[in-house]
């Protein structure tokens, strides 16, 4: 699921072409499984190059919170998927929120995460729109109570009002493959100097399934743009220096005030980029997103550095 999966123009996540996620969960049809064995019973499709699960897929442990740095890859400040614009939040700390957990398997094994990692449907993970990634945090199923630990490094899911996608194994250990979708509870685990996860509140679990629609209940920062993240609108690369000389010389004319060149290194020749910006805040970043436009330039697109 990746903002090149989507986001970077990297995030499933570019952001206008940052994207690069797994959009949806997914179940297989089979026969009836033994109800006592239901979450270990699903198998991939035939002809498959994705490896069977393991043979006791319960007994995966699930994610550890550890102390990581943000990722350079998959954290733009803001992303658009489907005409939809997403703001990846500042901070993680504090974050709950319910509603409807999809999975996905098979069609994205071993693709490229938003983190840049390689997806592994087995392993303990999840993707999500608009957490910080990496991040930690425990999924409660509500129609049985069954908790998991997932590490948090894509983005998605883009489907419905789906808030969480996980992994394969995340989804067995919940006992939801073969339903496909579950209302659950996502509460971010911040881990502690060593390592160590702060525990969360005790969530307790519905006695019967609940028939209601969950209803998102998040309390986390309200910022939509990291103070430390400057933006800029890439405006063209070019082979030839004077090409791109005068991108920003029409640029500049335009009125496009912060135009400016810089070379990308390649192997045995450079590359040389014209950037705008960078832009303090997200309307600035519009505002000049959209002159560029009405001057012509059609594939700009947002440049985190």
């Amino acid at each position: 699921m990746n903002l090149q999966r989507e986001i970077a123009a990297g995030v499933n996540w570019s952001v206008t072409a940052i994207v690069c996620i797994a959009l949806a969960g997914c179940s297989v049809t089979r026969p009836k499984p033994n109800p006592s064995r239901s979450a270990t019973t699903t198998t991939v499709p035939s002809g498959s190059a994705v490896p069977q699960p393991p043979l006791d897929v319960l007994s995966i442990p699930d994610a550890v919170p550890r102390p990581e740095p943000r990722g350079t890859r998959g954290n733009p400040p803001f992303y658009e998927v489907f005409g939809k614009r997403y703001y990846v939040l500042a901070s993680s700390e504090g974050f709950v929120e319910r509603g409807t957990a999809s999975w996905y398997g098979p069609g994205f094994h071993s693709a490229s995460t938003s983190l840049g990692e390689r997806y592994d449907m087995y392993a303990m993970t999840a993707a999500h729109k608009t957490l910080p990634i990496p991040a930690y945090a425990e999924v409660t199923n509500l129609r049985n109570g069954r908790k998991v630990v997932v590490r948090i490094n894509d983005r998605g899911p883009f489907v419905g009002d789906r808030i969480i996608d996980l992994s394969y194994t995340a989804a067995a250990k919940l006992d939801m493959l073969l339903q496909g979708t579950a209302p659950v509870e996502v509460r971010v685990l911040t881990p502690r100097g060593g390592g160590s996860a702060a525990p969360p509140p005790t969530v307790p679990a519905p006695v019967a399934p609940s028939t209601t629609p969950p209803v998102t209940v998040v309390n986390a920062p309200a910022g939509k743009t990291p103070a430390s993240q400057a933006m800029f609108i890439q405006a063209g690369v070019f082979a030839d220096h004077e090409n791109a000389r005068r991108r920003v010389e029409a640029l500049l004319a335009g009125g496009v005030e912060l135009a400016s060149l810089d070379e990308l290194p390649r192997n045995d020749r450079a590359l040389h980029r014209v950037r705008v910006g960078p832009f303090a805040s997200v309307e600035e970043f519009d505002f000049n997103m959209k002159r560029l436009r009405e001057l012509g330039i059609s594939d700009a697109r947002l440049l985190t550095d």
